[in-house]
């Protein structure tokens, strides 16, 4: 007989081989009968010949042979199910068939994170990275921007602060010095007359009793800005009364009693201020320069 015949006889059936798991499964269920017919190897003709009849109820003939080898098996722990050993490559198998419950939270939340960093980039490291070069930029366009002495030495001020947050890397105090040189550059960029308010109804001139000395009195000229196309301006003005800045339309600049009575004789002698004009603020300078004799000092209502 050659060897594959050999090969092919040594072979078990698979009905066989099934009918052995079969009872192998038979056994299982019957778990009282298990363990008490298994306590000793001299009961197990008896655990097949009782195994026979339950066969033989259903209609099954099942061969000596094959109940031992089931009896065998299930002494063995064979055609029973062993759950792997807890390890990386269980993990994974398990996330892989879960797949479907995690994955589409998971997306979702790499989609956020994607968005959260480039949101960061684009609104918080990228500006940040840009000030050193606007502070540097803004500085330069400021200071060409000032005419005067003091106009100058206000840009070098705002600059020295941004030095400083510069080497500290204190990123509000970079904005603020940012902010600080916008606001030297609309000062520095207007232009516009001081006029004497003289409408009709409306003061030219008001005088305030100081409540620290009721003898006395403090005399204040009404002007606007006016701007080189007619139109009034608004500018940011502290009130010497107040302490508070406001910004506003008119307000009223303190002179001495000479200058107002000769401004009231004005518009008494036929209700127009002919010299209506006050002071001028040139392009590139941070104050007016007053053509009338003023202590400075100015209130915003009255």
């Amino acid at each position: 007989m050659s060897g594959a015949s050999r090969t092919a006889q040594s072979r078990q059936p698979l009905d066989e081989v099934m009918l052995a798991m079969d009872v192998v499964d038979t056994l299982r269920h019957q778990e009282k009968v298990v363990a008490r017919e298994l306590l000793s190897d001299t009961r197990d003709e008896e655990l097949k010949k009782k195994l026979k009849r339950i066969y033989q109820a259903q209609g099954i003939e099942v061969s000596e042979q094959i109940l031992a080898e089931g009896v065998q098996a299930l002494r063995e722990d064979r055609f029973s199910y062993r759950p792997p050993p807890p390890g990386i490559s269980t993990r994974l198998a398990r996330m892989y068939v879960s797949r479907g419950r995690w994955l589409p939270w998971a997306g979702g939340l790499v989609v956020l994170c994607l968005v959260v960093v480039f949101a960061y980039q684009v609104m918080v490291a990228r500006p940040r990275a840009a000030l050193p070069d606007q502070l540097q930029s803004r500085y330069e366009l400021v200071l060409a921007k000032a005419a005067s002495e003091a106009g100058k030495n206000a840009v070098e001020t705002v600059y020295s602060q941004a030095e400083n947050a510069l080497k500290a890397n204190d990123t509000a105090a970079m904005q603020q010095a940012l902010s600080a040189f916008d606001e030297l550059a609309q000062r520095l960029d207007t232009n516009y007359i001081l006029r004497i308010v003289s409408r009709p109804g409306e003061r030219s001139g008001v005088w305030r009793i100081p409540d620290i000395n009721s003898s006395a009195r403090n005399y204040y000229i009404i002007v606007e800005a006016i701007d080189d196309s007619g139109i009034a301006q608004q500018v940011a003005i502290t009130s010497e009364e107040t302490g508070e800045v406001e910004t506003v339309d008119k307000w009223g600049i303190r002179v001495d009693e000479a200058t107002f009575q000769a401004i009231a004789a004005d518009k008494q002698d036929d209700g127009i201020i002919q010299n209506n004009v006050f002071g001028h603020k040139k392009r590139g300078y941070l104050k007016p320069q007053y053509l009338m004799p003023t202590p400075g000092g100015f209130i915003t209502s009255w």
